[in-house]
């Protein structure tokens, strides 16, 4: 998970560490609750065993995890205070979106489209972490693979 502040809005990012798919979407208040239904909508339609935990910084929009826990049956873990080594993936993910949004970018400035247009090219970019596949490659594979 990351937060990503400029203004009131911040943006989150969930990836699946297996696959490296990406989901971003903007937090336009920093309060919890609407952070966690976001969560809760976005990772409902999955199947149970793709949403078995999720990693949290200390961001105080994260303190109505047991919510998310409730919503989603889903686990949720925190990363101690200044150790992003704890989530390498999501760091890595940061970076990746730092190309296209850099941290100046007024997030409530965004096109509603553009975060999806982003996930979108993520998540179709091979890597070389998943044998030159594709994110939505290797996370379409898992969700079959478990049905």
């Amino acid at each position: 998970m990351f937060r990503k502040e400029l203004g009131p809005a911040n943006l989150a990012t969930l990836v699946e560490r297996t696959s490296r798919y990406t989901v971003l979407f903007r937090n336009n208040d920093r309060r919890s609750r609407p952070i966690m239904n976001s969560l809760i909508s976005l990772l409902s339609p999955l199947p149970e065993t793709a949403r078995r935990s999720l990693t949290f910084d200390r961001g105080l929009e994260f303190v109505s995890w047991r919510e998310m826990e409730r919503g989603l049956g889903a686990q949720a873990w925190f990363c101690d205070p200044q150790a992003p080594w704890q989530k390498p993936t999501v760091e890595n993910t940061n970076r990746r979106i730092r190309r296209w949004l850099p941290r100046e970018t007024p997030l409530l400035s965004l096109l509603p489209g553009a975060l999806h247009d982003l996930c979108d090219r993520m998540n179709a970019t091979p890597r070389k972490c998943l044998g030159f596949r594709t994110p939505a490659e290797v996370f379409r594979e898992r969700l079959k693979s478990r049905a």
